[in-house]
Parts: structure tokens; sequence; C-alpha cells
């Protein structure tokens, strides 16, 4: 069967069979031409004569041309389509895009705020009540040791070591590691124990450092929700979330000049490309 008329008869089908709208059919139309005139360029003119080389020259031909690795995808999803069809249809053999592996998607980094965002956030709580103490030390804490939302709300009283200013913190892997806390996060946090903690915590077997308005360990939404609500507060545009802390703490601490492995070891990442 030509080419031509396999991607013809596939696109029938998705028509009809899968109900496509017709902005996905003309997707998949464009994606289609494109590899059939690889194809002829190749001298390939039916759709049992392919195999994984022409499929992947023809990638690599899209990764020269400057397409995007989510372009690229989507162009093998096509051209998988097309063979599996062609071999349903008893048109070819076998499916040579089983032998071909896909580009790798770039993972998006986490956004991260700019110093006078930051500071508009950690502004954001005021007040004298526990709660504002509390989140007044968890902003400032979660910023200045770029700890994971987990790591933050499992700390306990006893992680922390106020004279030297260090946290214990238990990571991934239940491996433990020692984080610096600076001068103003300390002063936050030691700050919240004399005057929240003690007024909400009324259990005396309760360890948690951070706790919720009942006394209790603080949760990961009511430490997104916490985040969130000041994040609204202070006109942040981004999204903000735990993570965005952490991001911000390292994306700082690269700005001004730390080293790599340091932050590396601060974060908790086994791996520095991670970092």
């Amino acid at each position: 069967m030509r080419a031509e008329t396999a991607v013809r008869l596939f696109l029938d089908e998705l028509a009809v069979e899968k109900g496509l709208s017709r902005h996905t059919l003309d997707a998949y139309r464009r994606d289609l031409a494109a590899y059939v005139k690889h194809l002829a360029d190749r001298g390939v003119e039916v759709v049992g004569g392919a195999d994984r080389d022409d499929i992947t020259e023809f990638l690599r031909g899209q990764r020269d041309l400057g397409r995007a690795p989510s372009t690229v995808s989507r162009r093998l999803s096509a051209v998988r389509g097309l063979h599996r069809f062609a071999v349903a249809a008893g048109a070819a053999e076998a499916d040579p895009t089983r032998e071909v592996a896909g580009p790798r998607r770039q993972r998006k980094l986490p956004g991260a705020l700019t110093v006078p965002e930051m500071e508009r956030l950690l502004a954001s709580p005021s007040g004298d009540d526990p709660v504002a103490w509390r989140d007044r030390a968890l902003l400032e804490f979660g910023y200045a040791t770029g700890v994971r939302a987990t790591e933050a709300i499992s700390v306990d009283l006893a992680d922390l070591d106020v004279d030297p200013g260090l946290l214990r913190v238990r990571g991934k892997g239940d491996v433990e590691r020692w984080v610096p806390i600076g001068r103003i996060a300390l002063r936050a946090v030691t700050g919240w124990i004399r005057h929240g903690r003690t007024a909400l915590v009324k259990d005396p077997r309760e360890t948690a450092l951070f706790v919720n308005r009942r006394g209790r360990r603080l949760s990961r939404m009511g430490f997104w929700l916490l985040i969130k609500r000041h994040a609204d507060n202070a006109g942040l545009l981004l999204r903000v979330s735990p993570h965005t802390l952490r991001h911000s703490f390292a994306t700082h601490l690269l700005e001004g000049g730390a080293d790599l492995r340091v932050v590396q070891e601060l974060l908790g990442h086994a791996d520095l490309s991670t970092t």
C-alpha cells in the first residue's frame, strides 16, 4: 500500500472510529505529510517498506529543523499510529516504530520568586496572634533552609539546635543531614516557640515544631494553604507552593555565588544533576 493511501485510510479511521476533532485530524495530517515526504525523499513509496532507520532519520531531521521535543514526540506518535494501522490492515508485516525510542522531554523547573517578591511574601504575616507567629516562622524557615515540604512538617523541637543555629533533617530514604538556619529565620522560629506554639499546644506529648490551630502537627495541605494565602496577600502572580520556597532558596544561593555542590548538600540531593 502506498504511503499516501495508508495515511488517508488511517485518518478516515481516526475520524470515524475515534471521533477525533477536525483540529486534531489536521495536526495528524500535517505530521504524516512531513513523514511521507521524508520517505519519498529516501525512495520509500509503500508504507510497509519503511524501516527503523527511516524513522530515526525522520526524527533527527525534525530536531535539526529546531522542532521542540514535544513536537517531535507528537510526530513520532502519529507515525506510530500509522504503522500500527498498516500492520492491522495487512499492509505491512511489522511495525518498525517498536524499535524507536522517543525524545526525552525536558523537565520544567519549578518557578522561583525574585528577591523583592520573596521579601513581600515574608512580610505578609502580620499581628501577634499565635497563627501569625507560626506563619512568619514557617515562611522564614522554609526559605532559609530549603527543606522539602514533608521535611518541614516532620521537624520536631528536638531537631532544632538553637545555639549554633542548626537543624537536623530526615530526608528521602530516611537519610539525615544538618542544615544551617540563618539569624533572621532562627529569630522567627524561636519567637514562634515562645509566643505562638505554647499557646496552641495543649498536649505535652506533641513533639512537632510546627502545629495547626488545634495544636497538632501541621499537614502538607495546611502548609500549602498557608503559603497560598500569603502569596495572594502579597499580590504574587506566580503560583506559589512550599516547593517555591525551596527552589527560591537554591536559586538565590547560586545567584549569590554559592558552590553548586554546597547547594546540593543543603538540598539533600543524592545526584548533582538534580541540583
